[in-house]
């Protein structure tokens, strides 16, 4: 797979603690790229899906490039995590990795051109991509109702649920031993639309940033964290002396690839590349490559992966 990429001359803002999360690490020359300004956007501060879509909902419009449009700039900019490993995250060279960057990679070369990769906290994946900073959000995106409202979700290719890790020696094993704990989440995530939903008795502790989050579960400044079980598990299984205690919770769900809303060119080549994808298992191989290291093989994939768009 071609691996040529443009990368924005802007610091990241995340990294991985031990294997998955920590501190922020200025990218090498050409290798990298980070998140615009961020800011203290009131989006960040404001629960789940409306803190993702303040921007859209400020002028009702989005802006996009088609894929003509795309093309003739020779670039694709895709909005990815940089500190949730092992779908998106940068390695000690400075260069973005995971499930989600291995998609974005062949996305670029299916469309001839190269990509550009944005750093994206959960909070700023609906903004950026209707306000046309990105073409495409590429960064572990559950598909919900609120969010399909302000942006256009391709088929998908992966499905999750929630889950909790907590420290070995207090493991939490069920909602219900929540009570009188913290649990910390990050913002702008189906874990916090979930937990302020159905059980607003626990306590959040909130955080922008996956990194942020982890190191708070590190640090004990929280009981428990709770994001995507396939994320969770890739977590405990990299870092010792943590253990998901509760690896289902909630309905499962699907993971996409966002366009700004009616975007119909871009949204209709990526559904064609999806069913394209599935009838060589792409997602397979892109598990193998990225997922498998980490999950080990008591893990099924097809408990994961989805091919060709359709859930099995």
């Amino acid at each position: 797979m071609k691996k040529n990429v443009i990368f924005s001359g802007v610091a990241i803002l995340a990294a991985l603690s031990l294997a998955a999360c920590g501190g922020g690490k200025k990218a090498e020359e050409g290798q990298t790229t980070a998140a615009a300004e961020q800011g203290s956007q009131k989006a960040t501060e404001q629960a789940g899906e409306k803190a993702e879509a303040k921007t859209a909902e400020t002028d009702g419009k989005s802006s996009f490039r088609t894929v003509d449009e795309i093309k003739k700039s020779g670039v694709i900019r895709i909005g990815v995590f940089t500190d949730k490993a092992p779908f998106g995250y940068v390695d000690e060279k400075g260069v973005n990795q995971g499930y989600d960057v291995y998609y974005a990679h062949r996305i670029a070369d299916d469309l001839g051109v190269k990509v550009e990769f944005t750093s994206l906290d959960p909070a700023s994946r609906v903004e950026y991509v209707s306000t046309g900073k990105v073409d495409i959000t590429l960064a572990n995106f559950t598909v919900t109702k609120e969010r399909a409202e302000k942006v256009d979700f391709a088929l998908p290719y992966m499905k999750v649920a929630l889950g909790i890790v907590s420290p070995d020696n207090a493991v939490i094993k069920s909602v219900d031993e929540l009570k009188g704990k913290t649990l910390i989440i990050a913002k702008g995530t189906t874990a916090e639309t979930y937990f302020e939903a159905n059980h607003p008795e626990v306590k959040l502790q909130k955080y922008d940033a996956y990194a942020d989050a982890y190191n708070a579960l590190l640090d004990g400044r929280g009981d428990a964290f709770s994001t995507d079980n396939t994320e969770v598990i890739a977590w405990a299984k990299s870092n010792p002396g943590f253990t998901v205690g509760v690896e289902t919770l909630g309905d499962y769900d699907t993971i996409a690839a966002a366009v700004a809303k009616g975007n119909e060119s871009l949204l209709n080549f990526l559904n064609e590349e999806i069913e394209t994808l599935g009838k060589e298992q792409f997602f397979h191989k892109d598990y193998q490559e990225t997922l498998e290291p980490v999950f080990g093989s008591d893990t099924d994939p097809d408990s994961i992966v989805v091919e060709g768009g359709k859930l099995s």
